[in-house]
């Protein structure tokens, strides 16, 4: 983030850009509300915010547009780059803007609200909705002079139309290649803000870029679901690792942090907790496999229950909220192959025989040095025991241990081949 005190070089003059691509989400809220303070408390004489968006949550889009109507200087958004979008809550944001502009390839509109709850609203509960939409998008477009009956088109029917189709429908103000192209059709226009009416004088002026920061990139890459379900998956197959393998202490202490920022990532989310139990039942399933004989059955399991889990987690008709495909395959790929390998070796771990202490001993080989009627001494591993055996044995003679008391060997005769 690049802060810089006011000074008399660039105060008033000064245009604060901040950029954004991405879902409309409570990341995206506070960077907003962040660069806005920042231009008005150094006095910049407006705020370009670059944005393409699919869309998002309504909540935060409200709060967005609460900034903006609250701002005391002007707020231009701006539709780019090339390609971009400003869909679902993108349109809100766009009309809400004291000056909206777009890019030349873009397109806007598609605001018709889905559910964010899962599965389909019966239909008064839609309509509920939908009026609801309807009118919050009217008074924003009438308090700036924009096309009321497209913005109720855009709710209703969902209607996007390209740069030149809303300059002409007089959705927007103005279209720019780029950014300084923006500064020169900017300068001169008039914008009413909660301060009064400003005329901006941009041609030439500096731009002062806002970054998001390290902190808010962090925390909008956790807000993707598809880096929930990757966090959800690690932290538990690391925790149940764990408890799989005490003392490991890697797999715990990865699980729980990954864990940790699961839970924070999907509190902005609309979760199932289905979905959640069922990648949970997956990583069990998987792990099982690796302690239990089921000839692969329980594998099949953890894979239909992580990929359903998956599909389920997010409960919404949003597409661009829903978890993708090409993320689900590998993590339950990489799932399956990991918990199968970590617990596996576990396992194989507690079942292996002892190879140090007197359970160590037992099973080893060694040679009579003294005849053993019953009691004498034996070489084992290298050292020298006083040993026990049922069976007379003569120097040289090969033994085996069978238990240990104390400092104390008891030991049987090898047999030899051809002994019956």
């Amino acid at each position: 983030m690049l802060l810089l005190a006011a000074s008399s070089a660039w105060a008033d003059s000064t245009v604060v850009v901040a950029t954004y691509e991405g879902v409309i989400n409570p990341v995206t809220a506070e960077y907003f509300h962040d660069a806005l303070a920042f231009a008005e408390a150094n006095r910049a004489q407006a705020i370009i915010w670059q944005l393409d968006t699919p869309g998002g949550l309504d909540t935060s889009m409200r709060l967005i547009i609460k900034d903006i109507t609250g701002s005391a200087i002007p707020v231009v958004l701006y539709v780019a780059p090339s390609g971009g979008r400003a869909a679902s809550a993108g349109v809100f944001i766009t009309l809400a803007a004291h000056i909206a502009a777009m890019a030349p390839g873009t397109n806007i509109g598609a605001a018709h609200p889905v559910a964010m709850g899962g599965g389909e609203m019966d239909k008064t509960m839609k309509e509920k909705v939908e009026n609801d939409a309807v009118a919050y998008v009217k008074s924003i477009a009438e308090q700036r002079g924009r096309n009321v009956a497209w913005a109720e088109d855009a709710v209703r029917k969902s209607v996007s139309v390209t740069e030149k189709e809303a300059l002409q429908l007089k959705i927007i103000d103005l279209v720019a290649e780029d950014l300084q192209v923006l500064l020169e059709k900017l300068d001169g226009r008039k914008a009413t803000t909660s301060a009064g009416t400003t005329t901006l004088k941009t041609k030439g002026e500096a731009i002062l870029t806002f970054s998001m920061g390290w902190r808010l990139e962090m925390l909008k890459a956790l807000s993707d679901p598809n880096i929930a379900y990757v966090l959800m998956t690690i932290g538990m197959i690391g925790v149940l690792a764990e408890l799989y393998n005490p003392g490991a202490i890697l797999p715990g202490i990865v699980g729980a942090i990954s864990l940790i920022l699961a839970f924070y990532s999907l509190q902005s989310l609309p979760v199932n907790y289905a979905g959640v139990l069922l990648v949970l039942l997956g990583v069990v399933l998987f792990i099982l496999e690796a302690t239990v004989t089921s000839y692969g059955l329980l594998a099949i399991g953890g894979v239909a229950s992580m990929i359903l889990g998956g599909l389920m987690l997010v409960k919404t008709d949003a597409p661009f909220l829903k978890i993708s495909w090409s993320v689900i395959l590998p993590v339950v790929t990489l799932a399956a192959g990991f918990s199968l390998f970590v617990v596996g070796m576990g396992v194989r771990a507690m079942r292996r025989q002892p190879t140090t202490g007197s359970e160590g001993m037992v099973g080893l080989v060694g040679v009579a040095k003294t005849a053993l009627t019953p009691q004498g001494k034996i070489l084992v591993h290298g050292e020298l025991w006083d040993a026990i055996s049922e069976q007379s044995l003569q120097p040289g003679d090969q033994v085996e241990v069978t238990r240990v008391e104390g400092l104390r060997l008891y030991v049987k005769p090898v047999s030899k081949k051809g002994d019956t």
